[in-house]
């Protein structure tokens, strides 16, 4: 039968608990022979290194210490192994082993020195226990199974990063041991070796991983599983990118370029023997053993470019410039032989091709050494001013963006640094490979998270994503939440666009998510509300996990309104039915536009006018395709429309404010309608899209409301209402017996001539015609001179006007992603 090998980390067996789930997992696994290669329980090597470190420094304590893993070891034992015989068999080779540690310990302590080799033994006993603890599970469940001490048949010489496998003396032991034995499974000691001549050896940093690989190839694996915490090699560090996702597959080389920069992945030395035999390792999670994992082989052939993003820390960039540098032959050879020789690691190189300077990154704790090579290779030119600069910039970090499918695919590049530039980070230099592979690039390391998230979700939302904050549940706000709820998910497919809604609030509270909010029962959100903060709101909107980010007002305030410019600064977009921020002061109004203007930002409220209606959209298609304006008139109010559609006599008028107001189609206060201001507002915004400086106080208004009425407060307005009643009859009898209808209008022309108040129509007349809370707007241009341009349909009710608002924000996405 052929050998699947599996390796389990230390989590994966800290205690008896999960080493019996670790043979829950292999006894899942097993269609082949099963070599398991474990490391040591968690914290067992550090706790081994600490007895040597603290013996070596005469510490007293490494005794307690001792004594201390001596009883957790044994417990384990206890826990673990059911048959009686085979405990105390475990218990008599452990103890053997605990006598001998203690035997190196005192020795150090006498020495006050640690050999190599010292260490090694003392340090590899965890991974000896960990495969005896396990093999005798195993053979309590049943299994045919036993454990080998890789001490015994792997042999290696001593090298840089990890020791040289012996191919030959190993192979040749493990086919001699193998030729005695016929077990299923067999577990194998991670870690740990000899040296030719026998003595116990480490195979070093992921020496276990490195163990698996090599055991992969011994036995001329199918496959090699790498049994980890996770559920596979993620696009990205998972604690600082949300989104990141499990990778199905990846080539050994993507694997290699990731893990050099810190991806959660087996180390590149480590998966050498694999790759030379071509065996398949798949990245799995022994928590969650049913999950797929991450497939890594010598093709990807899922055809997606990008497969990582990563990013290392902990860097200084040294930039070399001079004008005796140019054309110069050997610049390089003498720069970079200077930093081989002081034993420095150069991690990325970039120089431009006037060859005026060069830049290379290496760990910041190498930094000054960098400098003295520098400084040493080229003396004589510093010391002429041939060579101006000797920069040091500390604190960076590199950026990596890695994949083989990147070669040849135009754009790569331009949708990295895009995502880049939006997230506002500076980048310090730049390398790429002919293969194309790996992109880097030098940042300053606090903009080093917020670079992650920026080009992550600039090529792994998919969608165009959007991240929504809707300000103002009232209403209106909450029949968008309704319609985002129904249709938001339907336009990730439809369209390409992810619209994930972030945060809620109004005047009091507001609640923020990571991840996008479930709208389906958006009140429960509030349950965890915490007292509302427009700028934190924002700040947490705009985040560097979503490419772009909108701020919806729905409220009807103007402290929200005069956060708009600031908002747009900080680059979010504005959508919003608050009509406060186009119709208060002119000079804001201005700042505001200008702003959006300057940084490219949408603000987008053609809701403010005729809630769904493209009104302001034909006003600025009018404007700015040339045509001169000379008026604009119409009914502008829903409210008042519906008011005066339903007003004919059969009811008291207080009754049918009543009633508009229990349907929503007026504003919290009904003077707000009833006064005309509201309709004077829209009339400002109107007219400044016709280019005019109107100011709201330049509108003359003939309201509804007499000033005995102003000054109440709402309920004392709304019990206050049938005072209107008298005067509203006779306007209608007057109306009635003229053969006319009464229409609250607004109008507007090119000299900035503008009125508000209530006239009377022919019903003849367009706006004779109007049905219920229909808006009319009547546009007389040059272009429309005779027979002027009409726009009509409803303009208010809490539906249209959320569904106006939805369609600025899929029409904010199209702008974005065009």
């Amino acid at each position: 039968m052929a050998w699947k090998v599996h390796k389990f980390g230390g989590t994966s067996v800290a205690s008896a608990e999960r080493y019996r789930n670790v043979a829950k997992v292999v006894r899942g696994e097993h269609e082949e022979r099963s070599a398991v290669v474990v490391s040591a329980m968690a914290g067992v090597t550090n706790a081994l290194i600490e007895l040597v470190e603290l013996a070596t420094a005469r510490d007293i304590r490494y005794r307690s210490a001792l004594r201390d893993l001596h009883v957790k070891i044994l417990e384990t034992v206890g826990e673990l192994v059911k048959s009686e015989s085979n405990a105390e068999l475990l218990v008599e080779r452990f103890e053997a082993n605990f006598n001998d540690t203690e035997d190196v310990l005192r020795a150090l302590w006498l020495l006050q020195s640690t050999p190599e080799n010292a260490l090694s033994l003392v340090s590899g006993f965890g991974e000896v226990w960990s495969a005896q603890l396990l093999a005798a599970h195993l053979i309590d469940e049943g299994l045919n199974a036993t454990w080998i001490d890789a001490r015994e048949v792997l042999v290696v010489d001593p090298g840089v990063p990890s020791p040289y496998v012996r191919w030959e003396d190993s192979q040749a032991n493990i086919d001699h041991w193998l030729g005695t034995r016929d077990e299923d499974f067999v577990v194998i000691t991670g870690f740990v070796a000899s040296d030719v001549d026998g003595i116990p050896t480490t195979l070093g940093r992921n020496g276990s991983d490195y163990s698996a690989s090599i055991f992969g190839s011994l036995l001329d694996a199918t496959v090699i599983n790498i049994w980890t915490d996770v559920d596979g090699v993620m696009s990205a560090n998972p604690r600082e990118v949300p989104d990141a996702v499990v990778l199905d597959a990846m080539s050994y080389h993507e694997a290699m370029e990731l893990a050099y920069f810190g991806a959660k992945v087996i180390h590149p030395s480590t998966m050498a023997p694999a790759v030379a035999k071509n065996i398949p390792i798949f990245i799995k999670n022994t928590f969650n053993a049913g999950a797929p994992g991450t497939r890594i082989h010598n093709v990807d052939a899922s055809g997606f470019g990008p497969k990582g993003i990563a990013t290392v820390d902990g860097m200084a960039m040294i930039n070399v410039e001079g004008t005796s540098m140019i054309g110069v032959p050997g610049i390089a050879s003498r720069l970079f032989g200077s930093l081989r020789e002081s034993g420095v690691s150069v991690v990325m190189i970039s120089q431009g091709s006037s060859e005026h300077s060069i830049c290379f990154v290496v760990p910041e704790s190498q930094a000054e050494a960098s400098v003295d090579a520098v400084k040493t290779a080229f003396y004589a030119e510093l010391h002429r001013g041939q060579i101006q600069t000797v920069e040091v910039i500390k604190g960076c970090s590199i950026l990596a963006l890695v994949g083989d499918n990147m070669a040849g695919i135009p754009g790569i590049a331009a949708k990295f640094f895009g995502a880049l530039g939006q997230a506002r980070v500076n980048v310090r230099a730049i390398a790429q490979g002919s293969s194309e592979r790996n992109i880097s690039i030098v940042i300053d390391t606090k903009e080093s998270a917020r670079a992650l998230k920026a080009v992550h979700s600039g090529f792994y939302l998919g969608a165009l994503g959007l991240s929504v904050g809707v300000i103002g549940t009232g209403v209106v706000g909450s029949t968008l939440l309704e319609q985002l709820a129904t249709k938001a998910p339907e336009l990730v497919d439809e369209i390409g666009v992810e619209l994930r809604v972030r945060g809620l609030a109004t005047s009091s509270k507001m609640v923020l998510s990571e991840s996008a909010m479930s709208l389906t029962n958006w009140e429960d959100h509030f349950e965890d509300a915490q007292p509302s903060d427009l700028s934190a709101f924002a700040d947490f909107i705009k985040t560097d996990s979503v490419p772009h980010a909108v701020i919806i007002d729905c409220s009807a305030s103007d402290a929200v309104a005069k956060n708009y410019a600031d908002w747009l600064e900080r680059g979010i977009h504005i959508i919003t039915p608050n009509k406060k921020a186009n119709s208060n002061d002119y000079d804001y109004y201005r700042h505001v536009k200008d702003v959006a203007a300057q940084v490219h930002g949408h603000y987008l409220y053609e809701t403010t006018v005729g809630a769904g209606l493209p009104i302001i959209q034909t006003l600025q298609d009018l404007v700015h395709t040339g045509d001169d304006v000379h008026r604009v008139e119409g009914i502008f109010s829903g409210t008042l429309s519906y008011l005066f559609n339903s007003f004919d006599g059969s009811k008291p008028f207080s009754e049918i404010v009543l009633e508009a107001k229990k349907l929503g189609f007026t504003e919290p206060d009904p003077r707000d309608d009833l006064s005309g201001m509201d309709v004077a507002r829209k009339l400002v915004i109107l007219a400044r899209e016709m280019g005019q400086e109107l100011q709201l106080d330049d509108v003359k208004v003939t309201g509804l409301v007499p000033d005995e009425l102003s000054g109440l407060s709402v309920p004392e307005f709304l019990e206050a209402l049938p005072k209107l009643d008298q005067t509203m009859a006779d306007k209608l009898k007057a109306a009635q017996a003229a053969g006319t209808v009464l229409r609250f209008v607004g109008a507007v022309d090119a000299e900035g001539n503008a009125t508000v108040g209530l006239e009377e129509y022919p019903e003849a007349h367009p706006f004779g015609r109007i049905r219920l809370t229909d808006n009319i707007v009547q546009f007389t241009t040059e272009r429309y001179l005779e027979n002027p341009l009409v726009v009509q349909g409803p303009g208010a009710g809490p539906a249209v006007t959320a569904g106006g608002v939805f369609a600025d924000l899929i029409k904010l996405a199209m702008y974005l992603g065009a």
